[in-house]
């Protein structure tokens, strides 16, 4: 038994080693250009469609699909670029009053098209997803819809949604959610995959899924836990809690809380001063620590302080790192091209 013990210790120790290799050896091959390197794609750290949301644009901005920022009063998602001092700041408006927002399949489809644009478009530095519909954030799933649907429908459609949200998560600059209402089941789990969640007092949120006897198929069962801890997480879900915003930023499910304004849109505003600290910063280093933050965290620290120092020697040889260095010394402000 000690000898099947030491040979299963070496071999840990040479996977570690392995990983660590090619997370240093991948990125310095690809310089600027990087995708992601192999690793990112094993079991154990992520999925390949990392590979899709890391690749760092060599081009300029995708053009908008049938979309626009002048999004009619009907449509189910308004994309809006942000302006003048806002610039780089994108809004996801989800906009289905008559249904409380919740998720259907055009809005699954609509989502994707805007995340795929979002994705090789580095104009973009934050995004912002919020309600257009005051006191609703996401009820979840279209259950009017859902209820119509065959059950061999079912499975795809969640998959579907399941996808586009880990795009969403996937996306390489930061996101943060304005819960400004209700955000239950899916629209919870559309939070969760945001970088930061800020919401309003009044907000209410939970996983209640376990009361339509089906789970959290979006990533709910593993970025809960990921954010407030395995057990309060299950605590959580088995009895479809639903938490006010006092109570999801006194368990960390939160970052921010504020007290809902005139104009309901409390979350939204404050999820605005946020993009506009971020927006100041150096576009590429931003891309590559939430690659850092968000691969690190799910390995080992030593694989993950390799992953670190691949992501930091990509920020080395760019005009950005230059051009921090050269307005420090000049004591100005700095002017960063993402390059």
């Amino acid at each position: 038994m000690a000898a099947a013990a030491a040979k299963a210790s070496r071999a840990s120790g040479a996977l570690q080693a392995g990983r660590a290799r090619l997370v240093t050896a991948g990125c310095a091959r690809r310089g600027l250009g990087l995708a992601l390197p192999v690793w990112a794609t094993s079991p154990r750290v992520g999925s390949p469609m990392w590979a899709q949301g890391w690749a760092l644009s060599a081009g300029g901005s995708a053009p908008w699909r049938g979309y626009s920022s002048e999004a009619k009063a009907e449509d189910e998602l308004k994309v809006r670029y942000l302006e003048e001092e806002n610039r780089g700041i994108v809004v996801l408006g989800i906009n289905r009053a008559s249904a409380k927002n919740a998720i259907s399949k055009n809005l699954i489809k609509m989502l994707s098209q805007a995340v795929d644009s979002l994705k090789s478009d580095k104009k973009v530095r934050t995004v912002i997803v919020r309600s257009e519909v005051p006191g609703i954030f996401c009820a979840g799933a279209d259950l009017k819809e859902r209820v119509k649907m065959h059950s061999s429908e079912v499975g795809p459609f969640v998959s579907k949604a399941r996808a586009v949200i880990n795009e969403i998560a996937n996306l390489p600059v930061p996101t943060i959610a304005a819960i400004d209402g209700l955000a239950l089941g899916g629209g919870l789990e559309l939070a969760l995959a945001c970088d930061i969640r800020v919401a309003a007092a009044s907000a209410k949120m939970g996983l209640v899924e376990t009361k339509l006897a089906i789970i959290p198929g979006a990533g709910g069962t593993q970025r809960l836990p990921r954010a407030i801890g395995m057990a309060l997480a299950k605590e959580l879900i088995f009895s479809a809690r639903v938490l006010d915003g006092q109570e999801a930023k006194a368990i960390g499910l939160i970052s921010h809380v504020l007290e809902q304004n005139k104009e309901g849109d409390a979350a939204y505003k404050k999820a605005l001063d946020l993009a506009r600290e971020f927006l100041p910063q150096g576009p590429v280093a931003m891309r590559v620590a939430k690659l850092a933050i968000n691969q690190g965290m799910e390995v080992d620290l030593v694989t993950g302080l390799a992953i670190e120092e691949a992501c930091y020697a990509q920020t080395i040889p760019t005009k950005d790192r230059l051009e921090g260095l050269l307005a420090f010394k000049e004591k100005r402000p700095p002017y960063y091209k993402g390059e």
